[in-house]
């Protein structure tokens, strides 16, 4: 499943965007920042590939939910587990908005996330990867990225960045936001992570991917009873997916044990308001103007 490569790309973009800004000569290549929302052309490619991926993730510990009564009667009684999928699909991408919560894996690095996002681009959230933690904010275009020293001294250092040029960029940005406006380095790949549209258009990318499928025993997510939906293939990876009962089929949880990249991913808040707070402007610092700031 695609969308783990998103996500932890998602981290290196940070480290990117703050690399590929305006002036060469400027060592601030590591701005704070958060959970992806645009990168500059020196990316790696497939930058959203690890966002989007991230909501179809694995981890035994989501399969290990208790067993729950299933609901009277089953909505799905008359279907087949690859028409329970196809329905779950349709539904959740149609969702106006929702909040990824858990852990992907990729390149075997570990990336945790929590964020919600809805379908006008704007999002909130953190993410957690070597130890190090960045905060992410998008709203009206504006992308706003803030991380904290371990965060940004493992995304510069995975590029290659000198040691000297890290400390400076992190001794300049320390504490405040990097705000990324429409058309600046960064801002069109770190947008992907935001557009909820096409996070969950990911889910229909490999249509192989939800069928074959066999219904394992109804559980709950959350106290919500699920139909549980399990594909396993050679090698031993195995992918789960709990889809609602109650109301809209929504996938509630995509979890992946084995393989290459494991993972567990919990959707929840379905089309509930996102509220994102723009930080104060005393707070942050211009992509624009970064390198003037440097020169003063």
């Amino acid at each position: 499943m695609a969308s783990h490569r998103k996500l932890r790309a998602a981290a290196v973009v940070c480290a990117v965007v703050a690399v590929a800004g305006p002036a060469p000569a400027v060592a601030w290549a590591a701005a704070p920042a958060a959970v992806p929302a645009s990168a500059p052309a020196a990316a790696p490619a497939g930058v959203r590939a690890a966002v989007q991926a991230s909501a179809r993730a694995a981890v035994p510990a989501w399969v290990a939910a208790a067993p729950a009564p299933a609901p009277s009667p089953d909505p799905f009684a008359n279907l087949t587990p690859d028409e329970i999928a196809e329905r779950a699909v349709t539904a959740t991408q149609s969702a106006t908005s929702l909040r990824m919560t858990g852990r992907v894996v990729a390149d075997g690095e570990p990336l945790d996330i929590d964020f919600a996002v809805n379908d006008r681009q704007e999002c909130t959230g953190v993410m957690k990867i070597g130890g190090g933690t960045a905060e992410l904010r998008r709203v009206d275009d504006i992308t706003y990225m803030k991380g904290d020293e371990a965060f940004w001294r493992v995304s510069m250092a995975s590029q290659g960045m000198p040691e000297a040029q890290i400390d400076a960029t992190i001794e300049l940005v320390k504490g405040r936001w990097l705000k990324i406006a429409p058309g600046q380095a960064g801002s069109g790949d770190l947008s992907g992570v935001c557009d909820l549209k096409g996070l969950l258009a990911d889910l229909d990318e490999d249509e192989e991917e939800r069928t074959g499928l066999v219904r394992g025993p109804d559980r709950e997510v959350d106290d919500t009873p699920v139909a549980t939906l399990v594909k396993k293939k050679t090698g031993g990876e195995t992918t789960t997916v709990s889809v609602s009962q109650e109301g809209k089929p929504y996938i509630l949880k995509m979890v992946k044990a084995g393989g290459d990249e494991p993972g567990s991913m919990l959707l929840s808040d379905y089309d509930k308001p996102v509220e994102v707070t723009v930080p104060p402007a005393d707070e942050t610092v211009d992509l624009s103007k970064l390198d003037q700031s440097t020169a003063a």
